[in-house]
């Protein structure tokens, strides 16, 4: 099939690459316009935009995909479909309208559960079991088009930017798959109307790490906000970033929520039950650095909150 590609961030790449591969024949990428980016804020193109230039493709970055000029050169393109991973616009009717076989999304979650921009942390941060990639029909109500596949694993012990990347990879073969399916005329699957959740941005207040939850319930959220927006807390006034963590091992001292306790090799934050291990930190005007590197300046005994 002729198709163009949508899509935004790095966890995109690998499903232009995988269906530039394919005998699928992409000849257009669509993507958001450049962003200030780097300490310089200079405007650059998304990975996604840099990709498809080194594979001397199109790019189109409409600032809204409504845009009539972009309408416009999407239909002279004449797309059998378009295959979205990650693109980040809202798509209007019109625009769904213009490929013969419509839009078709690479999703991070096992549909219904996990509509929306986040599904991998929260996801984590809910504590599934299970988790997984969607190749949907695109429609006006978010996330909620018909299945074509559908593919689920066990959750792993990882950050939600080391699963996003796991997805991506798995997920580019069956965004090409899905593709197959649309090209010989199979009817995807409606999903189940119970179980719907969504999952919206995680806000910068949602990461704050509360300490007097359980241990398990930190853990959690610290993956599942690493690393964006980053889990924090408050160190003498100072907002303090945690990006992963640890159980601790038996003999780690009881600690108050918070508390902090460090020994030769490593250092330990108290929760509402068991101690954790802070196992990668970021102090205030410092960089990301192991736990223990940090701790090295003298930490026995502060207090995050």
């Amino acid at each position: 099939m002729r198709l163009v590609f949508a899509g935004t961030p790095d966890v995109a790449v690998p499903s232009l690459d995988a269906l530039m591969a394919s005998e699928h024949d992409v000849v257009a990428v669509v993507t958001r316009p450049d962003a200030p980016a780097g300490r310089g804020r200079h405007l650059t193109p998304s990975p996604v935009a840099a990709r498809a230039a080194e594979l001397g493709l199109e790019v189109l970055k409409p600032v809204h995909p409504r845009d009539e000029d972009f309408q416009a050169r999407l239909t002279e393109i004449a797309p059998d479909a378009c295959a979205v991973v990650a693109y980040g616009g809202l798509l209007p009717q019109s625009a769904l309208d213009i490929p013969k076989h419509g839009w078709v999304n690479l999703h991070f979650s096992l549909l219904p559960r996990w509509r929306g921009a986040a599904p991998v942390q929260r996801a984590i941060m809910a504590g599934d079991a299970e988790i997984g990639t969607a190749c949907f029909q695109i429609v006006r109500a978010l996330d909620a088009g018909d299945v074509y596949l559908m593919e689920s694993r066990p959750m792993p012990d990882a950050t939600a930017g080391e699963l996003l990347a796991m997805l991506a990879g798995s997920g580019a073969e069956q965004l090409v798959e899905a593709m197959n399916l649309v090209e010989a005329g199979v009817t995807p699957t409606p999903q189940s109307a119970e179980g719907v959740t969504v999952a919206p941005k995680i806000t910068v207040e949602e990461a704050r790490i509360d300490w007097t939850r359980p241990a398990d319930e930190v853990r959690r959220q610290i993956l599942g906000c690493s690393p964006d927006p980053g889990a924090w807390c408050e160190l003498d006034g100072q907002r303090f970033k945690v990006y992963r963590v640890g159980a601790a091992p038996e003999g780690v001292p009881p600690l108050a929520p918070g508390q902090l306790h460090a020994d030769r090799r490593h250092v330990y934050a108290g929760t509402g039950t068991a101690p954790l291990e802070l196992a990668e930190v970021q102090a205030p005007g410092k960089r990301r650095m192991p736990g223990i590197d940090w701790a090295r300046s003298g930490v026995d005994g502060r207090v995050l909150s």
